[in-house]
């Protein structure tokens, strides 16, 4: 008996390890307290301006203005990806104010 000729073998690449259903990844971030808010923002009033005092880090203790969205009140801990860069302040001229 002959033997039938084989297709060559596929190369078998590794997977790439998936991560398990509902798990969560979580990127670096630094705890700030808000200690004022400021106004609502943006074109709709969607953001509130906030001044949020850093908590840890290399800028503890450092004080920045950041665009809010979502309810917040005085007191509230924010999260924050970066502390380095700080919102514009708000100009006070708008509709009818001149």
């Amino acid at each position: 008996m002959e033997k039938e000729a084989t297709k060559p073998e596929q190369q078998r690449r590794p997977r790439p390890q998936q991560e398990k259903k509902g798990a969560v990844n979580f990127s670096f971030a630094t705890p700030a307290r808000v200690e004022e808010i400021i106004e609502r923002t943006g074109t709709r009033g969607e953001a509130i301006q906030v001044r949020c005092r850093i908590l840890e880090g290399r800028d503890k203790n450092k004080v920045l203005r950041r665009n809010v969205r979502g309810p917040i009140q005085t007191g509230d801990m924010l999260m924050l990806r970066e502390t380095e860069i700080e919102a514009r302040r708000l100009k006070k001229s708008g509709r009818g104010l001149g």
